[in-house]
């Protein structure tokens, strides 16, 4: 009877400690960019802005030969940066593309149909497979494609939110 509690016991142990080391194993990595609505900008119109991710490169390496993979979009929200008052109910909808140097864009989160009067919002995910090549390479940027239900009597400064997640390539 020992025999069989100390197997179960030590059972139990060995599973939980690998789902942790799973757990811990398992990177994610941030990427934020802001982007500028200004009231120039015109109402049904697709508007678009680009920024460098060049922070990407200190959590991935910065080369093809990082150690992970499996990259693939977890998280994508956009929020009202402060001092800017105000709310993204002006928005009608956002696109979320990434590109490097020698991939073509891919989208990876957007919303249509925006209805909401907070200061931030999650963005539905296009998780449409793995973005090693692109995100492991040197060259990432980030377009940020939005359109106005109307035009905005002030500037709104909107940052993206983007979490990654990858497994150790070993």
């Amino acid at each position: 009877m020992k025999k069989i509690v100390l197997i179960a016991t030590v059972s139990s142990i060995a599973l939980a400690s690998c789902g942790a080391v799973q757990s811990i194993v398992q990177n994610t990595f941030p990427y934020t960019s802001n982007f500028l609505v200004s009231t120039g900008v015109p109402a049904n119109k697709e508007v678009s802005s680009t920024s460098t991710a060049s922070n990407v490169q200190t959590w991935v390496g910065g080369n093809n030969n990082a150690q992970i993979k499996d990259v693939r979009i977890s998280e994508a929200k956009i929020s009202v940066v402060p001092p800017t008052s105000g709310d993204l109910s002006a928005l009608k909808s956002v696109k979320v593309y990434i590109s490097s140097n020698g991939t073509s864009e891919k989208l990876v989160a957007s919303r249509s149909d925006i209805s909401t009067n907070s200061s931030s919002l999650n963005l539905d995910l296009n998780d449409s497979g793995f973005l090693d090549n692109i995100v492991k390479s040197s060259g990432l940027s980030v377009r940020t494609v939005y359109e106005l239900k109307n035009q905005t009597s002030s500037d709104m400064n909107i940052k993206v939110s983007l979490n990654f997640s990858s497994v150790p390539a070993r």
